[in-house]
């Protein structure tokens, strides 16, 4: 069965198997052609022409053959395709299923049924065909069209379900919603929609309504309702009044005095839209109008034909990591441009939006690698489109990590994109941080500054809001009073002070005290939800009943302290909202807190994970830690699986004071103890291993777990101890955390618990000289995890353990087995194709190749090894290439790379294998540098009982003596000692060589 998806994606794909079998664009615009015209015959010569309308006829005739013998090549004895020699034609057929088609006979089924039930039932199949526009990627003159008319269609489809009486108010309430999203600008489905809403007894939603309807048309039309609109509005808060709209006073200005900001944006704006990537970020001091030019500017964009999208950054402690990306991810426009993605890329966006939430994924140090595939796939979303893009970024100085990590590796992986990204930034503000200098010093950033008004651009603005001319005196007074911030201005003559007097938060103040008692009192309420609250959630916390929440929220809206966004609402300005939240008690905010986190409970019972950094911040505002740390910990792991580690990270870290303010207890060990092994996932995946902080809070996971008598949790913490102890260089500290973890084991324990002890005894002891103690317990780790697909320290059992014993079986002299189990554990990180495995497999294979000075294969391998560390950023490897890839090249540049692979890992504070390291920059090194690499890394061997090398350095550092005799036979005594065949080997040589002497 064939499937052919032309609404809202473009894709062929075998229906039984689910595989895609094209997503030409040019191979599905034919079908999509051949199926709007379906059961007519198309001639040749009209469909070659409208294809390839700057071909002459004859080629254009080829074209078409040549496509239409790579569509037959796809599709194979497809009946539905109909070709003859003089015209092709699309037959509806049982073997194929087209959405487009099934859309036209649910429509026709729906106009033709008889009884309402028939008409909701076919309309409805219809509405679930149309999943989106026609071939969202292209702007063919028949796709625009024939995409216009499916769209009408639709349209004419919602209505008919609207207003049939089916006893389905939900398929109606859905119908009318559909429809607003397909005519935004049309005043009929919003009526539709609150006559709907009101019916089914949601007069907030009704209302909620209006508000959008208002809002939109003045944003986009600069238009009020019309009567009709107004009317039914005054009919839900039962006013007799003609007249329902924005309180007197409070007009929203047009843009005034910026044309040379305006135009500044314009030409940037020009620049990137010709394909140079880039970020504008306009600045200034708060209430400067920031958020006012740029909102402008997106509108002329937007009626240039651009996508624009926008996102917003929250200072809060309950913001979500990339919810400014999620917004623009979200907007209709990118949506249907996305549609046409590749799978592949589809899943990585579906990681962030809520509708497709994934299970928490393995360990985060291994799953960090998929974080760049994430933001390529997010990038790849945005710049779906064939239309310039916009992206609005307000406040960009309260920017999260992850956001502005995401926006840097874009302009970096797309910098030929028509995208530009416009953000507002705050100054005075922490958190304007290195990613805005990065993107200055590449050169992708622009900054405008914006400053207040001069006393002329300050008058302008005070006639313009005032609606009347201002006398001299005025307007000279308005300057000195405002400083010719717009922000002040709108708001002192909103109060309906002309002059103004007092400060700024003197005139906010007054502002929230025009609207009634029940309005100043949801404003509290409001201010204390945050950003983005809907009504539905104030009236839930509130002790007022709905419809006087609902009334107030219309004050508010209409007063202009409060505006439409998205379906909720917002305070129209950062200080308005300080200020209301000002104005609420201490006690009573604690009350307001909790009642808000109880009503979100309650709202998203279905979808905790949505809200959980909000109702932790919630709760631990309203006096409950024990229900904030639970949420703290919800919203971490939610944070994990987009790879904000960052934000995890604080996120554990407000959870962790939280328990450690309780009296001390039980229950307080164990709920720390909960919180640390949460909080070392992800700061080993930020830091790495050699991290002081990961190092203490192992530490004090260890304490926890032995106290409590806690075996399992007193394993895995000595078990991720090991890994940073090992890493920072600590040997001989790491096996005895290693041996303490064999002794904890029991036989009811885990394999995977087991072999990780086995594991890292292993790991220990071919460090400290003991190659054959190490080979024992790789070979008894893999015994118990054989079969497992990852060990608790993050890597795999069967790659890691045989690539890291190679090394073990080449110090006893087993070369054929040491190249053996390098070679067993490269294929199978190659079967499991997951590029950390493979990485890890690459990096010991590395070390394998230069044992045995085998530089053709050290130089391939070196060569993977650092392409996979460049794309997926495995700092800690891309070291290993540096000096081993140094080595191997030789020469000076060849000694640079390794000098500067050294540096890296010393300034990350992993010093495993120092003295290895330091060998190969000696070997690369003058005679005088080499003797003084050699004796640091004696000094770094003995110092961190890094001693599996140290027969080599002695050996190597002999040859820089006087009388080598002494140094090479105390390297031979101790490489004996060790049981390290092959370095005795080496030794004896030596000792062979300069025995005459």
């Amino acid at each position: 069965m064939l499937r052919v998806s032309l609404l809202g994606e473009q894709v062929i794909a075998d229906e039984e198997t689910g595989a895609v079998l094209t997503r030409s664009p040019r191979s599905v615009a034919l079908v999509a052609y051949l199926v709007v015209h379906a059961g007519l015959a198309q001639p040749r010569r009209l469909i070659a022409g409208l294809f390839w309308p700057d071909s002459t006829d004859a080629q254009a005739l080829t074209n078409l053959r040549r496509e239409l013998h790579q569509l037959r090549h796809v599709l194979g004895e497809q009946p539905s395709l109909a070709v003859t020699g003089r015209d092709l034609c699309w037959l509806d057929t049982p073997t194929s299923r087209v959405d487009v088609r099934e859309f036209d006979v649910a429509r026709r089924a729906a106009l033709a049924a008889a009884d309402a039930r028939g008409v909701v039932t076919h309309a409805n199949a219809a509405l679930a065909a149309y999943r989106g526009e026609l071939l969202p990627s292209l702007a063919d003159d028949w796709v625009l069209t024939a995409r216009a008319e499916l769209d009408r269609q639709c349209v004419e489809l919602c209505d008919l379900v609207c207003r049939t009486p089916s006893g389905d108010p939900a398929a109606a309430l859905a119908a009318a919603r559909r429809r607003i999203r397909l005519r935004p600008l049309e005043e009929t489905g919003y009526r539709t929609l609150m006559e709907l809403q009101a019916d089914a007894g949601d007069r907030a939603g009704a209302v909620s309504t209006y508000h959008r309807c208002a809002s939109v048309l003045e944003r986009e039309l600069g238009v009020v309702p019309a009567e009709p609109t107004r009317a039914a509005l005054r009919r839900l808060l039962a006013q007799p009044g003609p007249e329902v709209g924005r309180v007197a006073g409070a007009a929203a200005p047009g843009l005034v005095g910026r044309s040379a900001e305006l135009a500044r944006l314009g030409e940037t704006w020009r620049a990137a839209a010709a394909g140079r990537a880039g970020v504008v970020l306009v600045r200034g001091d708060a209430g400067v109008g920031k958020t006012r030019l740029v909102t402008e500017f997106a509108g002329l964009a937007r009626a240039e034909g651009a996508v624009v999208a926008t996102g917003r950054c929250f200072g809060a402690a309950g913001r979500l990591p990339l919810a400014p990306v999620a917004e623009w991810l979200r907007t209709p426009a990118v949506q249907r441009a996305a549609a046409a993605l590749d799978p592949v890329w589809r899943a990585e966006v579906d990681r962030l939006l809520p509708a497709a939430r994934p299970v928490a994924g393995g360990h985060p140090t291994v799953d960090a690698w998929q974080r760049l595939r994430f933001f390529e796939g997010l990038a790849r979303a945005l710049t779906a489109g064939e239309r310039p893009t916009l992206l609005v970024l307000d406040n960009a100085q309260w920017c999260d990590e992850q956001t502005s990590a995401f926006i840097t590796f874009c302009l970096g992986l797309v910098p030929d994109a028509p995208l530009l990204v416009a953000g507002t930034l705050r100054e005075g503000e922490a958190g304007a941080g290195a990613w805005i200098t990065q993107l200055r010093d590449e050169g992708k950033l622009t900054a405008l500054p914006l400053r207040p008004f001069d006393a002329e651009g300050t008058a302008r603005l005070g006639e313009a809001v005032a609606g009347r001319p201002l006398s001299e005196s005025d307007r000279t007074l308005l300057h000195a009073a405002t400083g010719g911030f717009p922000l002040y201005v709108v708001e002192a003559l909103r109060t309906g002070a002309s002059p103004p007097s007092g400060r700024l938060t003197e005139v906010l103040r007054a502002r929230l005290e025009q609207p009634g008692p029940a309005a100043r009192e949801v404003a509290g309420l409001a201010a204390a939800a945050g950003r983005d609250f809907t009504l539905e959630l104030l009236t839930e916390a509130s002790d007022l009943d709905a419809d006087t929440v609902v009334d107030a929220v219309d004050e508010l809206w209409r007063r202009r302290i409060l505006r439409e966004v998205g379906g909720g609402y917002d305070f129209t300005h950062d200080l308005l909202r300080d200020a209301a939240y000002q104005q609420v008690s201490p006690p009573r905010r604690w009350l307001l807190h909790r009642r808000l986190a109880q009503g979100m409970e309650l709202l998203h019972a279905g979808d905790p994970d949505a809200v959980a950094a909000q109702l932790a911040e919630q709760y631990a505002r309203g006096g409950r830690p024990d229900r904030a740390v639970e949420h703290y910990r919800r919203a971490a792991t939610v944070a994990a699986r987009t790879f904000a580690h960052a934000d995890a990270i604080r996120l554990l870290k407000e959870a962790l004071a939280l328990v450690r303010a309780r009296p001390p207890s039980g229950n307080r060990d164990r709920a720390e103890l909960a919180v640390l092994e949460a909080l070392a996932g992800p700061l080993n995946a930020h830091q790495g291993y050699s991290s002081p902080e990961l190092q203490r809070t192992l530490e004090r996971s260890l304490a926890l777990a032995e106290s409590l008598d806690s075996q399992d949790s007193a394993l895995t913490a000595l078990l991720e101890l090991w890994s940073s102890q090992f890493v920072r260089g600590r040997t001989a500290q790491a096996h005895e955390s290693a041996e303490r973890a064999l002794s904890l084991l029991t036989p009811g324990m885990s394999p995977a618990l087991i072999g990780s002890a086995h594991f890292i005894v292993a790991g220990s002891s071919v460090s400290l000289g003991r190659p054959a103690e190490g080979l024992r317990h790789f070979a008894l780790g893999a015994e118990h995890t054989r079969g497992a697909s990852t060990w608790p320290i993050g890597t795999r059992p069967d790659i890691h353990g045989p690539a890291w014993a190679a090394h073990a079986q080449w110090l006893l002299g087993h070369e054929d087995a040491a190249v053996a189990s390098c070679a067993e554990a490269v294929e199978r990180a190659r079967a499991a194709g997951h590029p950390y495995s493979v990485t890890i497999a690459l990096a010991y294979a590395g070390i394998t190749h230069q044992l045995r000075h085998d530089r053709p294969a050290l130089s391939a391998a070196v060569a993977e090894l650092r392409g996979l560390c460049d794309r997926y950023g495995f700092a800690y490897y891309r070291e290993w290439a540096l000096v081993l890839g140094g080595w191997t090249r030789g020469g000076a540049a060849g000694l640079a790379a390794a000098q500067e692979g050294v540096a890296h890992l010393k300034a990350e504070g992993a010093f495993a294998r120092m003295p290895y390291w330091l060998t190969l920059v000696a070997e690369l090194s003058a005679p005088e540098a080499a003797r003084a690499t050699l004796d640091a890394a004696l000094a770094a061997g003995q110092a961190r009982d890094d001693r599996w090398w140290l027969p080599e350095v002695l050996r190597l550092r002999a040859a820089h003596d006087a009388d080598p005799g002494p140094r090479l036979r105390a390297a031979a005594e101790l490489a004996r000692a060790q049981g390290s065949v092959t370095l005795l080997r080496r030794c004896e040589a030596a000792l062979a060589v300069s025995a005459p002497s």
